[in-house]
């Protein structure tokens, strides 16, 4: 049996600045909805992907992060991108997977994806949950929250937190995270809508729009008079720099990501004094660290959503073609929450 599948690749390197539509193009191919007899293939039909910023560093033609994980291997050109993402099993010939199992894990930017040895693909329980929970705040930006909160920064409750991008897709669990366990929390974002969402909604103690402050230094100051236990970075650059200055002696930063370095060849680094006299920790990890925390990052964050005390921000465009301007999106602050791409309907 055979169908089409509409997937999207990329046409040339973004090796420079933010990524563009002339970056990417929608391909259609024919595609096989069935296995060959004695294989161990998996063929899912894709229901919702995870569109990350982090994927703009596998665009270039050379990034260390390629080398690093296996996840983050560079994408040829014309390739299909996988990503993380929820579907449902056309058909298998793997026995841990029987066609119409809904399944999470990595697909790909198209409609179908074949997934072989159904290798780095898991059987979906949806719990009770909408199924792009278990793209997002289910997923890997839920674990990612979690795990860089509570194992790397190791929180003490009442410290005082700062959170960059805090709107976004991780912050803003981050966030939610942290007042729910006792702490002062302040978060940044690129527009006053949300900065008002931050405060109004998600309960952070307060926000404010860098784009506004002219000088980020005595912002964070002015927050934080008390001085920043713990920065969780989801930008880098300057941003990193004036935060590490408003610290506190062993202060933790947990650098998640640094999205203006991605696409901006400048760079600003934290004053090393500063680092070495207040015995400061910056640790760098991934969600794919914490895989041992996952049983305990799953049941809180469940009952978290069972008792409402946590509120799930998902930002969903629909259909394959609109993939590049949903990724495009991210580098110009357009997203609020979740980035999710409705493939197909469930």
């Amino acid at each position: 049996m055979e169908s089409t599948n509409r997937y999207i690749t990329i046409k040339t390197h973004i090796n420079h600045g933010e990524p563009k539509e002339s970056h990417f193009e929608l391909k259609t191919a024919a595609f096989g909805l069935s296995v060959e007899l004695g294989s161990n293939d998996v063929i899912v039909k894709n229901l919702y992907v995870s569109i990350d910023p982090y994927q703009i560093n596998r665009m270039k033609s050379y990034s260390p992060s390629q080398k690093a994980i296996n996840f983050a291997v560079g994408i040829a050109l014309g390739e299909v991108i996988d990503a993380y993402g929820v579907g449902r099993v056309v058909a298998s010939g793997n026995p841990k997977f029987e066609k119409d199992d809904l399944v999470a894990g990595l697909i790909t930017w198209g409609e179908y994806s074949k997934i072989k040895d159904g290798n780095m693909l898991n059987k979906l329980d949806p719990m009770g949950f909408p199924l792009t929970y278990h793209v997002g705040i289910l997923g890997f930006s839920g674990l990612t929250a979690y795990g860089g909160f509570f194992k790397v920064c190791k929180p003490t409750k009442g410290e005082k937190v700062f959170v960059s991008a805090a709107a976004g897709s991780v912050g803003n669990l981050v966030g939610q995270y942290a007042k729910l366990f006792g702490c002062y929390v302040v978060g940044c974002a690129g527009s006053k809508k949300k900065v008002e969402l931050l405060k109004e909604q998600l309960g952070f103690d307060e926000a404010f729009n860098y784009k506004e402050e002219k000088d980020l230094k005595s912002t964070l100051k002015r927050l934080f008079p008390d001085g920043i236990d713990i920065y969780f970075d989801n930008v880098g650059g300057e941003m990193l720099k004036v935060a590490v200055s408003n610290m506190n002696t062993f202060g933790r930063v947990a650098v998640c990501g640094i999205i203006s370095e991605y696409t901006d060849e400048k760079r600003a680094a934290p004053d090393m004094i500063d680092v070495v006299y207040k015995r400061i920790t910056i640790r760098g990890f991934l969600a794919t660290d914490y895989m041992n925390a996952h049983a305990d990052f799953m049941s809180t964050t469940c009952d978290y959503l069972r008792t409402a005390k946590i509120k799930v921000l998902e930002d969903i465009t629909p259909g394959v073609e609109s993939i590049p301007s949903a990724f495009i999106g991210l580098f110009h602050g357009d997203n609020v929450g979740k980035k999710i791409v409705k493939i197909a309907n469930e």
